[in-house]
């Protein structure tokens, strides 16, 4: 059995498709086809069913899965024992919530890749929990603890969110002093059925029943309050990338919340995904004391 049949195998399995493994591969959907045939030919065996949803392993895919895994984590760690200790090289795929892959990210992985300069890092911004069985990211970033599956979960660190405007919408509208001065205000926040997440559900917890703007996206949403659109509870450490965005009413709503690192049970066996997640955690721990630290109390 040759282990390129077996990458191939796995990339349609966690693709559930040729051509999305063709796109992960770098080689188009027709190569990989005969290559799944070829082996399911050398093997004697039907490894895929082929759905309208796209290809799901039949009962033979699915007893050659932990196999395959196997082979593959093999392979890694011969690669690693190969390359030493030093310079971390390869592809890695972090997958998070927009918030963390927008205001975080971006400066903790710049910090690595100078670090590491043969490392490829690739950065993908999700407003949904990312499957790692199938392999859509290396580890992912999470707002919540997941509490099934073959996983690592490591705590990262807790951060702060806060109501917040922008200050031109603040001397434009009248004061607000107490929670009930929340009447009247146009309110920001996420497309409730939307919410991927219960962690995310922060309007719940001012008492507001109604936001006039919503959003799946963070971002998105913060963008509008910066544009005067009206009031919502953000990061903390996404302030310090918008100025003129006040907190208000600090003392009566203020929230806390924790971000995970989650990665596959597999990946406990590498020493290079070892290094790569501590040194994820550390950069992003550090990156959120900068920027909270960086506040107008």
């Amino acid at each position: 059995m040759d282990w390129d049949d077996l990458r191939i195998f796995l990339a349609v399995a966690r693709a559930d498709s040729l051509s999305g493994a063709g796109r992960r591969l770098g080689i188009d959907a027709s190569t990989v086809g005969r290559r799944v045939a070829r082996l399911e030919g050398a093997l004697g065996a039907k490894l895929f069913v082929k759905t309208p949803q796209g290809y799901g392993l039949a009962p033979e895919g699915e007893r050659l899965l932990p196999h395959a895994e196997a082979v593959e984590a093999a392979m890694g760690s011969a690669q690693e024992a190969l390359s030493g200790p030093g310079d971390l090289t390869g592809q890695l795929r972090i997958g998070a919530p927009d918030g963390c892959a927008n205001y975080l990210l971006p400066q903790v992985c710049a910090r690595l890749s100078e670090a590491h300069p043969r490392l490829e890092i690739q950065i993908v911004a999700l407003p949904r929990v990312f499957n790692l069985s199938k392999r859509e990211a290396d580890m992912a970033v999470a707002v919540s603890q997941p509490q099934a599956g073959r996983l690592v979960v490591q705590r990262l660190t807790d951060y702060q969110l806060h109501l917040a405007a922008h200050e031109d919408y603040l001397r434009a509208h009248p004061p607000i002093r107490r929670r009930a001065d929340l009447r009247g205000h146009r309110m920001i926040g996420y497309i409730a059925d939307m919410i991927f997440d219960r962690e995310l559900d922060y309007l719940a917890e001012t008492g507001v029943e109604w936001a006039a703007l919503t959003s799946n996206s963070v971002s998105v949403q913060m963008q509008a309050i910066r544009m005067g659109a009206g009031l919502g509870i953000v990061h903390d450490f996404a302030i310090p990338f918008c100025p003129g965005v006040r907190r208000v009413l600090t003392d009566e709503i203020s929230l806390r919340r924790s971000f995970w690192l989650i990665r596959h049970a597999d990946d406990r066996r590498s020493q290079r995904m070892n290094r790569l997640a501590e040194a994820l955690a550390q950069g992003i721990r550090a990156e959120v004391a900068r920027l909270q630290a960086r506040l107008i109390p």
